[in-house]
C-alpha cells in the first residue's frame, strides 16, 4: 500500500479535475494513495437558466458527491468563474495546498486551451511549484515539491497536446463514469456538448494506442524526455 503518497488534480472549474483526472485518481486510490481535487473556480457561470449564485451551490454539492465516489478530498478556491487571475495570490493558494497535502503527483491543464481559465490554471500551478518548494518561504506548512507533474487530456485543451504517458483505466472506467455523472454538466443537462461521448471515444482511442481497452493520456512538461510510455501508477 502507498498510504503516504498523494495525487492532486487541479482544475479550472468544478468538474474539470474529475473529468480529466478522475480515472487516474481511482487507480491511485485503489493502490492506497490519498487524493485531493482542487477547483480554482466553481464554474458557476455556465448555466443558461440559473443565476451564478444558484448554480454555484449546485456545483458545490456535485463536487462533493463526485469526490466521495472517487475517494478524494475536495477543495474549492474562491475565484469567480471566468475571472481567474494569474498572480501570486492564486499561486500561493495552490502552493499552500501543495505544502499541506504533499502530493507525489500533480495533474493539471495543458496550456493549449481556448478557455482562459484553463490556461490561467496551468500558469498558476506551474508558478506555484516554486513557492511550494522553496524552504526560505516561511508558511504554515513546510516546503514540498511533487515528484511528477503531468498535464491531463481535456477536450478544451488540445492545441499542442502530446500523449506521452498512458494509464490503463479499463478496470475503473465504470466507477469513473459514476463519479462524473454526479455533475449535471456531464449528464447533458447544462450544455449541448456531448461530454460522455467525447471522453468515451478518447478513452477507447488512447486504449488502442496503449494496447488496452481504455486508457487516459497525459503529457509531461517540456523538461522531460518525450517518449511514449504506458504506466501502471505515476511514479514508476
Amino acid at each position: 500500500m502507498e498510504s503516504h503518497k498523494c495525487i492532486m488534480v487541479v482544475g479550472a472549474h468544478a468538474a474539470d479535475a474529475e473529468i480529466m483526472g478522475g480515472a487516474a485518481v481511482l487507480l491511485h486510490v485503489r493502490a492506497g494513495w490519498r487524493a485531493v481535487l482542487v477547483h480554482m473556480t466553481g464554474g458557476e457561470k455556465g448555466s443558461p437558466t440559473l443565476t451564478p449564485e444558484e448554480y454555484l451551490q449546485i456545483k458545490r454539492e456535485e463536487a462533493q458527491r463526485a469526490a466521495e465516489i472517487l475517494g478524494a478530498e475536495c477543495v474549492m478556491l474562491p475565484y469567480p468563474d471566468g475571472e481567474l487571475p494569474v498572480n501570486e495570490e492564486a499561486q500561493w493558494m495552490v502552493a499552500d495546498l501543495i505544502r499541506k497535502h504533499r502530493p507525489s503527483v500533480i495533474l493539471t491543464h495543458w496550456r493549449g486551451s481556448f478557455h482562459r481559465d484553463h490556461n490561467n490554471t496551468h500558469d498558476n500551478v506551474m508558478a506555484s511549484l516554486f513557492f511550494a518548494g522553496l524552504k526560505a518561504f516561511k508558511r504554515e506548512y513546510p516546503e514540498h515539491s511533487p515528484s511528477r507533474v503531468y498535464f491531463a487530456e481535456n477536450w478544451e485543451d488540445m492545441e499542442g497536446f502530446r500523449p506521452e504517458v498512458y494509464l490503463d483505466v479499463t478496470e475503473v472506467w465504470d466507477r469513473y463514469l459514476e463519479a462524473i455523472h454526479a455533475y449535471s454538466l456531464f449528464r447533458g443537462e447544462v450544455v449541448s456538448f456531448r461530454y460522455e461521448q467525447w471522453y468515451d471515444g478518447a478513452s477507447r482511442m488512447r486504449g488502442a494506442e496503449a494496447g488496452c481497452e481504455r486508457a487516459v493520456a497525459l503529457m509531461r512538461p517540456a523538461s522531460y524526455y518525450s517518449v511514449r510510455q504506458r504506466m501502471g501508477l505515476l511514479t514508476e
